[in-house]
């Protein structure tokens, strides 16, 4: 594997929203473009969705890079991830384990409660119809369903912060699945504090946009992306190839890390 060196503590998560914003500012049009074309392609086309998430993702961190760098960056360049379509998409099918295990959860109770009913009338109605001499099996399901669904969530969130950098390691540093997930596990880990602010604000970011009747969310997701953009390179600055051997401070792109040192 490749000595790629990474920051700890070094995510400013106000920094990576702010600045997210000013880097697509300018170019709002194509990146909402980018983002519209991404989210179409990783969540609307039914099971091959799935193989194309990894690939789209690296992408649009590509030409989110390229932008940082101040590099000339067009509209077809966000299918440059499908150069490494296999290790992305790889990545890719490993962070979504947690959407496919709460797939197969809901199938499961779908499955269930028609079994437990027995096509009678109402589903919603009878389910919880104390008369019902099923009643009692529903509710225990419920309980043990709710108690699933808490670990789901929470296994989901660390999921997610231990591979957030695994796709644009993968793209930019040419690493293999197992490595750009190895990698990225000990980064975020020793970012983790930085990561769960940058999470919660976007979450916010993200609820505006579903206040804004919904359809503001695909205006705010260019944000989001290039939020992370800026995390990643906060954790990861940039090394150009001049023979230098001490990477930039993750200042440069926003974060707070050595302020006041």
């Amino acid at each position: 594997m490749a000595n790629v060196e990474y920051f700890p503590g070094a995510i400013d998560a106000s920094g990576c929203i702010s600045n997210g914003w000013g880097l697509i500012k300018q170019n709002y049009g194509l990146f909402l473009g980018i983002t519209l074309v991404a989210m179409i392609i990783a969540g609307c086309v039914p099971c091959f969705s799935l193989f194309f998430v990894g690939p789209i993702m690296g992408g649009v961190f590509y030409v989110l890079l390229r932008e940082m760098r101040g590099e000339p960056i067009e509209f077809g360049m966000m299918f440059k991830g499908f150069e490494k379509f296999v290790p992305l998409m790889v990545i890719g099918i490993i962070q979504s384990i947690p959407e496919i295990v709460g797939q197969g959860i809901r199938l499961t109770v779908d499955i269930g409660r028609i079994g437990l009913l027995g096509g009678q009338g109402d589903p919603d109605l009878q389910f919880f119809q104390g008369s019902n001499p099923e009643f009692a099996i529903a509710s225990g399901f419920l309980i043990v369903l709710a108690v699933v669904g808490v670990l789901l969530m929470l296994f989901a969130i660390v999921w997610r912060v231990l591979l957030v950098f695994a796709i644009p390691l993968a793209m930019e540093h040419d690493l293999g699945p197992v490595d750009a997930m190895k990698l990225s596990a000990r980064a975020a880990t020793s970012n983790v504090g930085g990561l769960i602010v940058l999470f919660i604000l976007e979450a916010l970011v993200v609820l505006l946009g579903i206040v804004m009747l919904c359809i503001g969310l695909f205006f705010v997701m260019p944000i989001i992306y290039a939020a992370n953009a800026f995390a990643y390179r906060q954790v990861f600055p940039l090394i150009e190839l001049n023979f230098q051997v001490t990477p930039p401070p993750p200042t440069i792109y926003g974060s707070s890390y050595g302020r006041g040192m």
